[in-house]
Formats: C-alpha cells, structure tokens, sequence
C-alpha cells in the first residue's frame, strides 16, 4: 500500500484540511493489519446515520467493494480499485450517472474512501513487467482498514441505542397504561380529588410524544410520564391513609360480627340447592379506602377463578362459591379461610383467593400466604387495591369499567 502522502484531487474539487487529515492517517495503519471487508461494510451500514451517508451511498460502497478481489483488506496489499463510472454505475443496480457521482462524494466526505485521482483524472493501473500493479489510481479503501475498529464500535453504539429506544418505548407505554387505568379507576370510583386536572396533564403529555420515535425524546416523556404516575399514586396512597384511619375501626368491627351471625358453612356451601336457598349477596365489599370494589373489576384483575364457578359468577355469593373450591384446590385449610373471611371479611377473603390463584405459579404456599394477608389484615397494613391494580396491569387491561 502506499502510505504517507497525500494526493490532491483533480479538476475543480478542492481540497481541505480533513482530507489532508484524513490521508495522513493512512500512515498510521500498523503493520500487518487486517480485516474482513464485508464485515466492515456491515458495521459502516448500521452505523449509517452517525456517518452521515444513505442508502444509496452504502450501494456505491458496496459496488467498490467488489471490485477488490481479496474478503480480507490487509495493510500491505494494493487497496486501491479503479472501475469506470459505467462499471461501478452497473454494479450499483444501474444507479444514474449523477446520483453515483453525489455518493461518491458523500463516501468521500464521511471518510470512509479516498480519490486517488492520476494527472487526467483517469482511473487505471499500471503494471511492472511481471503483471504486478505498480501503481493505481482510483477509490482508495484504506480508510475502511483504518477505521475497522471505530466503525465497529460505532456499529454497537448504534444497536446499543437501538435496544435503549425499544426498552424505553416499551416502558413508556406501560408507565402511559398505568397512568391512564389509574386516573380511570379514580374518576370511576368517585375518589376525592381534581382528577381531572390530572388526566388533562396526562393528554397532553401523550400529545407530545414524537411519531418519530428518538431515544432522547422517548426518555424525556418517559421521565415525565414516570412522574406524573408516582404523582397519581402519592394521590391515591395519601387519600387511603386518611380514610383508613377513619372508617377502618368500623368497617373491621362490621366484618366481625358479619363473621359471627353468619356460619361457617354458609360461605363453604355442601351443594348448589343449599346455595341457593341463601339469599343472593347484592352488596359489594369495601376495601380500606371505603370505596366498594366492583365485581367486574375483580373478575377482570382475576378472570382465572371463573372457571371454578360451573354457573358463572353474576353475584358476590357465586365469587365466594367459587373462593371455597379454589382453596381447597389451593391446598388452603379451612381454619386459614376462615381467619381470613373473620379478618378481612367474606367478601374480600374471596377478592384475596382470587387474587392468590392467578400469582398460583410464583406462590410456594397458598396457605401460608393468605396467613400472612390475614395477619397484616388485622394491623391494618394490607389493602386489596394495590393487588388487583397490579393484576390489572399484567392482564393487559384497557379500561376499568365495573362489570
């Protein structure tokens, strides 16, 4: 290869300080170096847009690179090829004489090759007299073996940032889901507050995402939408502890003597025609906010314990039904079930079984877990709502409208 000089441009295309550069550094290609061309061509191709070159620029690339005869450009070969326009034009998939001229010069540009232009501009070789080329004059592809390893670490930068904007776009459109399910379930069940300030900020959050999707663009919402729902949740925990500190006495009070007037069995019928001859629970249950929690809404945070109703569940006493079958399946012992239904109430020992089966597969003991409800029941540290808004999330699902 013939280093340390530095070739001037023929005709009118002036010459630059980069260029100069950029010839230069020729000279500082060690010895003995190598690379696969088509490697390099990849990584120049996914690093595209931190080059600054096109498609069509890659096409030209492309077309030059297979005029050199060798897979492997090494520091002490003749790296310089000199097709005609016509040739490299064909190669290019027939690409206009004028548009393979503006491409050239992007290639140029970006640094990736160098003209090696001869005193008239004609690109050609010139042989010794055993057939070896003495000198050439054309598309020198140095540069490629110079900076094989800065176009490989471009290339990562690249798909690096690529995973970044897929993990980002990913986590902005659940942290948007949970937002707007909150605000939804908010506004739907009459929780206090301006909430709807709250979803006017979240519309025009969504109204600035960008259609073109960028990683700093996506962070900064994403950044934006994280904070409005940590807002959303300050919002909805500060409004829990104040209700709970007032009507949890009572409503603990209420579910014990429900659990004393009640039996047992009542709740673990023997057959459907004793079931039926109970009348139908209508009311729903209160979780520690003192808002009712909706039947729909429970079925669609755990639409897996309908399948242990044969007759559907329409009412609370059909989802209770069903608790019985699902704890016995659970392996839960009744005197567990029925610490639960004494601590929490029946209805929501039911919500909380339900919610036990669908997390069936990340539970080691159904038994010992709803112990453990049951236990932070008592000290007012458990609340159902965090749990079926979790189920919520995961079941993918889109509007929290009560069944």
């Amino acid at each position: 290869m013939q280093t340390g000089s530095v070739t001037t441009p023929f005709g009118r295309r002036p010459m630059t300080l980069a260029l100069v550069r950029r010839q230069a550094a020729l000279a500082e290609i060690k010895q003995g170096k190598t690379a696969d061309k088509w490697k390099v061509f990849r990584d120049a191709s996914a690093a595209m847009e931190l080059l600054g070159i096109q498609s069509n620029s890659l096409a030209v690339l492309d077309a030059l690179l297979s005029f050199y005869p060798e897979n492997e450009l090494r520091q002490d070969a003749q790296l310089i090829v000199f097709p005609s326009n016509s040739q490299l034009a064909l190669r290019a998939h027939a690409m206009a004489g004028a548009t393979l001229r503006r491409h050239i010069a992007i290639l140029v540009e970006a640094g990736l090759i160098i003209r090696k232009d001869s005193a008239n501009g004609k690109r050609y070789a010139r042989k010794n007299g055993d057939g070896e080329i003495e000198s050439a004059f054309g598309f020198d592809l140095s540069p490629l073996l110079a900076r094989a390893e800065e176009l490989a670490m471009l290339a990562q930068q690249v798909t690096a940032d690529r995973a970044a904007l897929r993990r980002a776009r990913e986590s902005l459109t659940i942290c948007r889901r949970d937002v707007r399910k909150l605000i939804t379930a908010a506004m739907e069940e009459g929780a206090d507050g301006d909430w709807q300030s709250v979803e006017d900020v979240y519309v025009a959050l969504v109204g600035r995402i960008p259609r073109v999707p960028t990683l700093a663009g996506t962070t900064a919402i994403l950044d934006e939408m994280q904070m409005l729902r940590e807002e959303v949740l300050n919002r909805l925990e500060i409004l829990e502890n104040s209700q709970n500190s007032s009507t949890n006495d009572a409503h603990s009070e209420q579910h014990i003597q429900n659990s004393k007037t009640e039996s047992f069995s009542e709740f673990e019928p023997r057959s459907r025609n004793e079931q039926g001859a109970k009348s139908s629970s209508s009311h729903q249950p209160k979780n520690e906010l003192g808002r009712a929690f909706p039947l729909g809404l429970v079925l669609k945070a755990c639409p897996t314990i309908v399948d242990y109703a044969p007759g559907g569940v329409g009412t609370w006493r059909d989802l209770m039904s069903a608790a019985v079958v699902v704890r016995s399946m659970l392996g839960v012992s009744p005197s567990a079930y029925q610490e639960a239904c004494e601590a929490l109430g029946p209805e929501n020992a039911a919500v909380a079984v339900a919610c036990i089966l669908e997390r069936a597969n990340f539970i080691n003991s159904a038994g010992g877990y709803l112990r453990d409800l049951t236990r932070r029941g008592e000290r007012g540290e458990f609340s159902l709502g965090p749990m079926i808004m979790a189920l919520l999330r995961a079941n993918g699902q889109g509007n929290l409208k009560a069944g």
